[in-house]
Formats: structure tokens, C-alpha cells, sequence
């Protein structure tokens, strides 16, 4: 028999069956057996009255750790960070990037085992550039394309969730190069996920073109982080859109993440000429992570200097409207996802504490209510990526639960150290084993890879 595992007296919350009662949740080896009001022995008993038992938190939306060429290992600073505010699942390979053969990463984590469970999107940029850095802002050939369709098979082949794009970074991709990619997701209905062409004003041709891709590609489609792309004015009219497409049968959802500012390199296209124009701002919006200038606000002088001399530079920008992103997050069409990335260890308080953040400032207030909040954190992304052993408690789903305090949880990293670890997370457990206990990782090895 395998290990058991009984969480009594806790308000248990899946979405997916609508249970929001006090009662018990019963595991055993790793799986749910049930939901139950009797409790049967087990190994371990966790006493969980006053809290909120859940499926484990998926960040649809984040960037995976580092790989260490070196030690042949993968980073876990990330990682780590999720597990602190619940996260049981990682989707990286986001925005067309990959920091690493994506199947190859994948066999580490499975070999190593990692803090949380870790999918990959295979990326669009990542592919296009397997054979050699290319130009940006220029298409490639039909010899590149079929080379880059058949390394995506490879990939969605070995488990890949799906494919992503960056089309806003990489702007000389082609309809013809996103169509013959997106094609490969027919088959076994994988996500499309794209950070959009455009933001601000633009955003709307941006949206149609993902539309484009959901109808023609015939795939269901994912629009990232949608508050650092419309949350400038746009977005109640770019929700509105995004209903039009559904009901054209589109399949198109959204996930955001709590914060007003957003993080990308500074050589990235976000910052080509006629930014400070299109976000009506200035060079002082613009906060320095990490390098010479680290912790300054931007001038003209430090910009120029650090697109020139190190355009991987990280940054902040503080651009978007609060109540854009507010109605975002509240939308039915939107889900969380932490959009987390780093660079030299230092970075955007959202890896560390988007879903923390969301319970404090949303659940806990009563701007959500519990069930909705924990199905944007877990359920809707599970049914979006096609993991139905994923994002709840039916027997014989994977035993990833969360249990935490409503009333205690809290996101502490800031704009200036965005390390600082959420709080107020009692028990994390991962295949029914504890990871985290009362805000302390006891096992960060407890991850695999999670393929379809």
C-alpha cells in the first residue's frame, strides 16, 4: 500500500466538481482518493481548520530557470519563488523563447526533479534561431520554415503543452511562418500562446491577427499577459473583441497578472523608436534591474548607453492604467499567470508574488469570490493546457495541493527587490508529498516534467 494522507477539517475548493465545503480531502500514493467526511487512518494528518485547501496554483504563463551548460542542471531560483506562493505547476517556453532545448530540458527535470512541476510551450524565436541568430525584423525562406516545423514536432512529439510566439520581439515573422507552426497543434489540440504584435492602440490589429490564427490554424489560442499588452486605456473594448471572436468560435482566452508595470530587456522592440510617444511617458517610467545601473531610473543618456552596450539589460516599466488591469483580472475570459523572468538573479516583483498578490488584493477582499479566484489560479489553466489529472481533486488526480490562510496570505517582494518570498502558505504538497510547510521549502525536488 502506498502512503496515505488525510487533510481534515479544511474548506476544501475545486471548481471543477463545485465544492466549496468543510470536510476532508483523503490521498493515497501520490493520487486523490476522495473527498470524504469520515477519516480513515493515514501516515500523515494534516489538521488544515480555518484554511483553504486546493488544487495546487498553475502559472500558465511564466519563463523558465536558467540551464547551467557547466553542471548540467537546471537553476531553481524560479522555480523555488512559485513553489513559496503555491504554484505546483510551471508553464515556461513562453513568448517564443526557450532557455534551453525544450525536450532536453524536460529529461533534466525528470532526472533531477525540480521544486515545482515543469510544462514547456515550444518557443516560435528559439526555433527560428536554432541554426544561427537571425535578423528580427526580416522574414526567413521556405527552407527555414520546414526546418523550424520540423523541429517543433520534434518537440510537441516529445510532450511540448504547445507552441509560442513573440511576434511583438521577433516583427518580421510571417503569416506564412506562423501558419505552417500553429498547423502541428491541430493534431493532438495543443495551445497556440502569443505575446501580441502590438500594445497600446495597436493591440486591437494585434488581437485580429490571433483571432486569424485561432480561425485559420484551426487551434485554440491564448492571448499572454493581456494587462502589459491593452492595459493602457484598451481594454475594456479589447475584452469586448475577444468575446465577439468566441462567439465566432474562436477559441481564445487570456491570462494576466496583478501589477501595473511590466518587465522586458531593453533592446527589446517594446523600446524601438516612438515608445515614449505610444505609452504618453518619459525616460524616469522606466525602473533599471540589474547591470552598472541597477535600481536607477532611466534617463536619455542611460538608455542610449545601455541599447548600445547591453541591450539584455532588464527593466521595469511603469506604464500601465491600475484599472485596466483590474478589469482584466476580474474578467471570465482571464486566468493568472506570473509572466515571471530574471535576469542576473534580480527582477519583477511578479515572479515572486503575482499569486500571493492576487488572494490578498482580490480574494480576501471579496472582489472574487473564493471558487472563481482558485479556478483562475488552477482549474482554468489545467482544462486549457489538457491536463485533466491537473487543477482538482477528482479521484485519481495528481495529489498537488495548496493550503493556505485567506486571511494571512501576502505577496512581500517590491519593484526594488523582487526576490522576497510570499507568505502565509501552510502546507504545499506535490504528488502527495510535502514540499513546503508553513512558508519553508522542506523538499524542492519533489517536480517532474508534465508532457502530453
Amino acid at each position: 500500500m502506498g502512503r496515505k494522507v488525510l487533510i481534515k477539517n479544511g474548506h476544501i475548493v475545486d471548481p471543477k466538481q463545485n465544492v466549496d465545503q468543510v470536510m476532508n480531502l483523503y490521498i493515497e500514493d501520490g493520487k486523490i482518493a476522495n473527498l470524504t467526511e469520515e477519516e480513515p487512518e493515514a501516515d500523515l494528518v494534516i489538521n488544515a481548520a480555518g484554511k483553504i485547501v486546493c488544487p495546487g496554483f498553475i502559472d500558465i504563463h511564466m519563463h523558465e530557470d536558467e540551464y547551467d551548460p557547466i553542471t548540467d542542471t537546471i537553476e531553481t531560483g524560479m522555480a523555488e519563488s512559485a513553489l513559496r506562493m503555491g504554484v505546483t505547476l510551471d508553464i515556461g517556453g513562453n513568448c517564443g523563447t526557450n532557455n534551453y532545448d525544450p525536450v532536453r530540458y524536460l529529461d533534466i527535470a525528470d532526472r533531477d526533479g525540480a521544486p515545482v512541476n515543469i510544462g514547456l510551450m515550444a518557443g516560435h524565436t528559439w526555433l527560428r534561431n536554432l541554426d544561427g541568430k537571425r535578423d528580427k525584423y526580416k522574414p526567413v525562406d521556405a527552407a527555414a520554415i520546414g526546418e523550424m516545423k520540423e523541429a517543433a514536432r520534434t518537440c510537441l512529439d516529445q510532450g511540448c503543452l504547445g507552441i509560442s510566439f513573440g511576434v511583438k520581439y521577433v516583427p518580421g515573422t510571417t503569416w506564412d511562418e506562423i501558419l505552417a507552426l500553429i498547423r502541428l497543434c491541430q493534431k493532438d489540440d495543443k495551445l497556440v500562446t502569443s505575446h501580441v504584435r502590438k500594445d497600446v492602440d495597436g493591440v486591437f490589429d494585434a488581437a485580429d491577427e490571433l483571432a486569424r490564427m485561432g480561425q485559420e490554424g484551426q487551434v485554440k489560442v491564448q492571448f499572454s499577459h493581456i494587462g502589459s499588452m491593452g492595459g493602457y486605456g484598451q481594454m475594456q473594448q479589447l475584452l469586448s473583441n475577444i468575446e465577439d471572436y468566441r462567439a465566432r468560435g474562436i477559441d481564445m482566452l487570456c491570462d494576466c497578472y496583478p501589477y501595473e508595470a511590466f518587465s522586458t530587456e531593453i533592446g527589446a522592440t517594446t523600446y524601438d523608436d516612438g515608445f515614449l510617444e505610444s505609452y504618453q511617458s518619459d525616460y524616469d517610467s522606466i525602473l533599471i534591474v540589474n547591470g552598472k545601473y541597477a535600481g536607477k531610473r532611466c534617463t536619455k543618456e542611460i538608455f542610449d548607453e545601455l541599447r548600445e552596450t547591453a541591450p539584455d539589460t532588464g527593466t521595469v516599466g511603469y506604464f500601465m492604467k491600475k484599472e485596466d488591469v483590474e478589469m482584466a483580472l476580474l474578467s471570465p475570459l482571464v486566468m493568472i499567470g506570473s509572466d515571471g523572468i530574471r535576469m542576473e538573479g534580480k527582477g519583477h516583483p511578479r515572479a515572486s508574488g503575482s499569486f500571493a498578490k492576487f488572494i490578498r488584493e482580490y480574494m480576501a477582499t471579496g472582489k472574487i469570490s473564493i471558487s472563481d479566484g482558485v479556478r483562475k489560479m488552477s482549474t482554468m489553466a489545467a482544462e486549457r493546457l489538457n491536463l485533466p489529472q491537473k487543477g482538482n481533486f477528482l479521484p485519481g488526480s495528481d495529489a498537488d495541493v495548496v493550503i493556505f490562510d485567506l486571511n494571512r496570505v501576502t505577496d512581500r517582494a517590491t519593484f526594488e527587490d523582487g526576490q522576497i518570498p510570499s507568505e502565509g502558505f501552510d502546507w504545499v504538497l506535490i504528488g502527495g508529498r510535502v514540499a513546503l510547510q508553513n512558508d519553508r521549502i522542506i523538499n524542492n525536488r519533489l517536480g517532474r516534467s508534465v508532457r502530453r
